[in-house]
């Protein structure tokens, strides 16, 4: 593609008004990509944030004794850490573990949707630690079993599944990852309240995890279907 050719399919994408001088100027590391266009990007050229933004994050100190793969980074910016769950989402092509009942950002909820809708092969497992503390979350899977019924095989295998493991048996835990990558969220650097901040992990963690997840959801109790969503109180 052009410069020109890539900006409108970007923008195509992102609903934004991306030109030719701001994509050679992210290309060049002179200016950094914000969170949407990051997003964008890694759709458009069906890659990972690691690989495409290398060149503008690699004064992070991201990256293992390889140079190829981020072992373990420190988000301590909610934006940064908001686009890094994005990106494991975004990179997920096999397996994506999301675990914890808080969620409601505007950016993840919408890219898992995608993941499912244009994956047919990825294996998505949720993992609730009691019911949904936002209507954005409840919202989110009734989606997700309107993309996908559980019930369903694909090649075999159970490509959805949802569990709601009952606190304080399983203390709530806060995760996404896939194959390649993960993130952890953690309390905030800055103040009492909230997960602002995170670890951005390497894929021999993000295994480790996706395999605590599986493990998480097959002990929970799963909630698969709409009426068993619907029937979730709301914290």
């Amino acid at each position: 593609m052009t410069l020109e050719e890539a900006a409108e399919r970007l923008n195509a994408i992102t609903g934004g008004a991306t030109d030719a001088s701001l994509l050679s100027a992210w290309e060049s590391g002179r200016k950094r990509t914000g969170i949407k266009n990051r997003a964008g990007l890694c759709r458009l050229y069906d890659e990972r944030s690691e690989v495409l933004f290398a060149h503008q994050d690699r004064d992070s100190g991201a990256s293992d004794a390889a140079g190829t793969e981020v072992a373990a980074r420190v988000l301590a910016r909610y934006a940064d850490l908001a686009q890094a769950m994005v990106d494991v989402v975004t990179g997920a092509r096999e397996q994506l573990v999301v675990t914890g009942s808080r969620s409601r950002e505007t950016a993840y909820l919408p890219a898992i949707e995608r993941a499912v809708a244009e994956r047919p092969d990825l294996v998505h497992y949720r993992v609730l630690y009691g019911p949904p503390h936002h209507h954005a979350l409840t919202d989110h899977l009734m989606r997700l079993l309107a993309l996908r019924d559980p019930a369903e095989r694909r090649n075999g295998v159970k490509t959805l599944h949802i569990g709601l493991a009952e606190p304080p048996a399983a203390r709530e835990r806060f995760f996404v990852a896939s194959e390649r990558a993960a993130v952890v969220p953690l309390p905030s650097f800055h103040g009492a309240e909230g997960f602002d901040c995170g670890l951005l992990l390497g894929r021999e963690a993000a295994l480790g995890l996706v395999r605590h997840g599986r493990e998480a959801c097959a002990a929970a109790r799963h909630v698969e279907t709409m009426e068993a969503v619907r029937a979730l109180p709301l914290r």
